[in-house]
C-alpha cells in the first residue's frame, strides 16, 4: 500500500488536484515512510529529483494532524537565494493544506518579521545565521516561538557538513532543541555525497530516534560531454556564444574575475549575457534569473552561487570554463541540465590550459567509475566553539561554564574536545577579556564586545558567508582575490599565475594585510605546467590524472586540440610515471621535479617535512613538489624521499609540532584571536596539512624489494 494513504485527507486531495500528481515518485514513497514512521534520514536525488516534496508532505501530515502554537517545522539552506528560489514553492505546498511559510533572511523587513514575530507561521525558512540572530535578539520570544518545534529539514546538506557553517548550524539546533525538550527531527536533502551514513550520524546529534539513509535506484543517467582546449579567455568566451546561441544555458567560471571577463567578451555575440555571483548586488541576480526564465537564448555566466538547488527553469546546456575541483561540483552542475523528459544531461568544459584539460578528464572519469568525494567530517571545531560561547552568554545575559558545556557536547563537532579542554578554553578567554567571569558565570568581555559588538553583534554572527581571502594588487588596482592556500604556494619574484585572463609575476606576499603584490608577467613568461592552480585537488582525483597520464586510452569526448594536447603529456611524462619508483626529474634550472600528483594538502605537508629535515627550498603543487637548493641532485632526493617514508622520520621529538610552526599564520576565522596558541596550531594544521597521507605517498614512491 502506498504511504500516500497514510497522509490527511485534505492533503491527499490537495496533492492531486492542485498539483496534478498521479502519484508519488520512489524517493518520496521512502522517505515519506521513514518520516512518518518518526527517523531521521538523509535523503539522496538528483537535482529536481523530488526532495523537497520528499520530505515536506509527510511533516507538513504531521503538523496538520498534531497543530503547533509557533514554529513546528525549519526548513534551512546554506545560502539566502535558495530561500529566495523555494519561497513560492512551498508557500503553495502550505497553504494548500490550510498551513503558512514565513521567509527569515537578512534581506526580510523589520515590519514582517514583527508581524512574523506576533502571529508565527508553522514552517519557518532560514538559513543558520538568522537563527542565530533570532535566539540573540532580546525582541524574539525565542521561547514560545520554538518551544513546540519539532522537525529540521536542511537542504544540500552536503554544503553544510564538515564545515564551519555546519558546525554552527548543529549547534543552534541543539539550542533550539533544548528550548521544548523534545527529539527533534532531523532531515538532510543531497544530491550528490560520497559518505551518507557519516552526513546522517552528524545530522542526528543528540537526537535518539531510528536514522536511514533513503537512496533509491536511479535510471543510469544519458549524458553528453565535450571538452575542448580554446586556450585564451577570448576564444573561450566565443566557444561559449557559440554553444550558448539558441539555448539557454548556465556557464560557471571559478572565480568572479573569469566570470566578468567571460561575460564581458560573450556581450554582442547573439546571445543575451548575464553574470551572477556573490560580488553581484541582489537586484542585479533576480534580475538575472528573472530574464533568465522568461528568455529562450540566454546564458547566465555564474560562479558556484548557482551550483545549488536554485531552480532557473529548463536548461538546455551547462558551459564550464576550465574545470571545478571536485567530482561533486562537476554532478551538481550537469545536473541541472536533462531534466525534462526525453532530454539528455550535457555538459561541455572550455580549458584555458592543459592543468584545467587533465582536472577535467579526471572528473568525467571519476564520475564514470561511481566515485564521489566523502565530506570530511570534524569533531575539534576550535572556532565555532569559541563562537558558541560568546554567544550563549549574550543569548542568556551570563551563564555557567558547566551549563554552556552541557550544551555544546551535544554538538558532533565539538565532541572530540574534552571537557578538561574545554575548562582550559574557558580559562584562556576570561584571562584575555574576551570572557567576563562573575560569580561562577561567564559573560562577554570587554574584547569582544569592541571586536563584535558593532551593529547589534552582528559581527558575531556573520561570519561564515565568505571565506577570508587575498587580494591581487598591480599598484594601486586590485585585479581579484584568491584563497590563503593557493598564496602559501607562492615564492616572491619567482611564482607566476594567471588571473583576470593574464599572466602575473608575485612581487611581496603581505600576510598581515592579506595581500599579494604582482606585476605583469614578461611576453612568453607563462605558469609552469602542472602548477598554480588556486585550490587544493583531492587525492583521489590527482591520482586519477596520473592513471590518464599513463595510459592510452582515446577518449571520444575530448576535441581535436584536447586531444592532441594529452597525446603530448603522454609522450613527456608517461615514461617517466612508468618507471619504478619515485618519479623524479630535473628541470632546465636544476630544481628536482618530484611528480608524485598527491593533491594539495598532502604536497603541502610534504613541504614542509622535507624542508625542516634537508633544507631545501620546496614548491607544493597538486601533481608534483619542486624541489631545489644546495645538495637537491637526483640520487640526494631519492634519497630523502627514501627517508621519510620510515617510521623514524615523523616519529623524531619535535617534528610534527615543528612542521605546524612553519604554516604562515593566515587567519582562516574571525575568532583566531580568541584561541590559545595550540588550537591555532591545530586549525592550520588540519587545513593545510595531511601527514598520514604524506606518509602512505612516501612509502608508495619506494621500490618494491625482491
Amino acid at each position: 500500500m502506498s504511504v500516500f494513504s497514510r497522509f490527511p485527507p485534505r492533503m491527499q486531495e490537495a496533492i492531486v488536484s492542485r498539483l496534478g500528481f498521479t502519484g508519488l515518485r520512489p524517493v518520496q514513497e521512502l522517505t515519506a515512510r521513514e518520516l512518518l514512521d518518526g527517523s531521521n534520514a538523509v535523503v539522496l536525488a538528483p537535482t529536481a529529483g523530488g526532495k523537497t516534496e520528499a520530505a515536506l508532505f509527510p511533516i507538513l501530515a504531521d503538523l496538520m494532524e498534531r497543530p503547533v502554537a509557533g514554529v513546528g517545522a525549519l526548513y534551512v539552506a546554506p545560502i539566502k537565494a535558495l530561500l529566495n528560489n523555494q519561497e513560492e514553492r512551498l508557500g503553495i505546498y502550505t497553504e494548500m493544506v490550510g498551513l503558512r511559510r514565513f521567509v527569515w533572511h537578512g534581506d526580510t523587513p523589520d515590519g514582517a518579521k514583527r508581524a512574523f514575530i506576533k502571529e508565527p507561521c508553522e514552517l519557518l525558512m532560514t538559513t543558520p545565521e538568522s537563527l542565530e540572530v533570532m535566539l540573540i535578539s532580546p525582541r524574539v520570544p525565542v521561547q514560545s516561538l520554538f518551544s513546540q518545534l519539532r522537525h529540521v529539514v536542511v537542504d544540500e546538506v552536503h554544503a553544510l557538513a564538515g564545515t564551519d557553517r555546519g558546525a554552527h548550524l548543529m549547534s543552534v539546533i541543539e539550542r533550539l532543541a533544548a528550548l521544548g525538550g523534545g527529539d527533534v527531527q532531523r532531515v538532510g536533502l543531497s544530491a550528490t555525497v560520497g559518505n551518507p551514513e557519516d552526513i546522517l550520524a552528524w545530522l542526528k546529534g543528540s537526537s535518539r530516534r531510528q536514522g536511514t539513509v533513503v537512496d533509491p535506484p536511479r535510471q543510469p543517467a544519458q549524458r553528453k560531454l565535450s571538452v575542448s582546449l580554446p586556450g585564451t579567455v577570448s576564444d573561450i568566451a566565443r566557444a561559449g556564444a557559440s554553444l550558448g546561441r539558441g539555448r539557454k544555458s548556465l556557464f560557471f567560471c571559478q572565480t568572479r574575475a573569469l566570470t566578468e571577463a567571460v561575460a564581458e567578451r560573450m556581450r554582442g555575440q547573439g546571445t543575451d549575457v548575464f553574470v551572477h555571483h556573490s560580488s553581484v548586488s541582489l537586484e542585479e541576480r533576480k534580475l538575472a534569473e528573472e530574464r533568465f526564465h522568461h528568455g529562450q537564448d540566454a546564458c547566465i555566466v555564474c560562479t558556484s552561487t548557482l551550483e545549488l538547488g536554485i531552480d532557473v527553469g529548463d536548461l538546455d546546456a551547462v558551459l564550464q570554463a576550465n574545470a571545478p575541483s571536485t567530482v561533486s561540483s562537476f554532478l551538481q552542475r550537469i545536473g541541472r541540465t536533462g531534466r525534462r523528459a526525453g532530454q539528455v544531461a550535457n555538459m561541455a568544459f572550455l580549458c584555458e590550459d592543459t592543468d584545467s584539460l587533465l582536472v577535467a578528464i579526471a572528473l568525467i572519469e571519476q564520475a564514470r567509475a561511481g566515485w564521489v568525494e566523502a565530506v570530511p567530517m570534524q569533531s575539534r571545531c576550535w572556532a565555532v566553539l569559541v563562537q558558541q560561547l560568546m554567544a550563549l552568554s549574550l543569548q542568556f545575559g551570563a551563564i555557567s561554564p558547566v551549563d554552556a558545556w552541557a550544551q555544546l557536547s551535544r554538538v558532533p563537532d565539538f565532541q572530540g574536545i574534552s571537557a578538561g579542554e574545554f575548562e582550559a578554553l574557558v580559562r584562556h578567554l576570561v584571562a584575555t577579556e574576551f570572557l567576563f567571569e562573575s560569580g561562577g558565570k561567564l559573560s562577554l568581555g570587554e574584547r569582544a564586545e569592541r571586536l563584535f559588538g558593532r551593529k547589534n553583534f552582528s559581527e558575531l554572527y556573520a561570519v561564515f558567508t565568505s571565506p577570508v581571502m587575498y587580494r591581487v594588487m598591480a599598484g594601486a588596482q586590485e585585479l581579484g582575490s584568491i584563497e590563503p592556500a593557493f598564496v602559501e604556494r607562492l615564492v616572491e619574484g619567482m611564482s607566476s599565475f594567471l588571473l583576470a585572463g593574464r599572466a602575473w609575476v608575485v612581487e611581496r606576499l603581505i600576510h598581515a594585510s592579506r595581500e599579494v603584490h604582482v606585476r605583469a608577467a614578461p611576453a612568453g613568461r607563462k605558469p609552469t605546467w602542472g602548477g598554480f592552480m588556486p585550490r587544493f585537488l583531492g587525492y583521489e582525483v590527482c591520482q586519477r590524472i596520473r592513471n590518464i597520464l599513463e595510459g592510452d586510452t582515446s577518449l571520444a569526448y575530448l576535441d581535436e586540440a584536447a586531444a592532441g594536447a594529452l597525446r603530448a603529456l603522454r609522450e613527456d611524462l608517461g615514461p617517466l610515471l612508468r618507471r619504478v619508483g619515485p618519479a623524479v626529474q630535473l628541470d632546465s634550472d636544476g630544481n628536482a621535479l618530484w611528480w608524485n600528483f598527491a593533491g594539495g594538502r598532502i604536497n603541502h605537508t610534504l613541504k614542509y617535512a622535507l624542508e625542516l629535515a634537508h633544507g631545501w627550498k620546496v614548491v607544493p603543487d597538486n601533481f608534483f613538489v619542486r624541489i631545489s637548493g644546495a645538495g637537491a641532485s637526483h640520487d640526494a632526493v631519492a634519497r630523502g624521499l627514501a627517508e621519510g617514508a620510515r617510521e623514524a622520520f615523523w616519529s623524531a621529538p619535535g617534528r610534527l609540532q615543528a612542521m605546524a610552526a612553519r604554516i604562515p599564520p593566515y587567519r582562516l576565522s574571525k575568532f583566531q584571536d580568541a584561541l590559545p596558541p595550540h588550537a591555532v596550531a591545530e586549525m592550520l594544521g588540519g587545513t593545510f596539512l595531511d601527514t598520514e597521507g604524506a606518509r602512505r605517498v612516501l612509502a608508495s614512491a619506494q621500490p618494491v624489494r625482491p
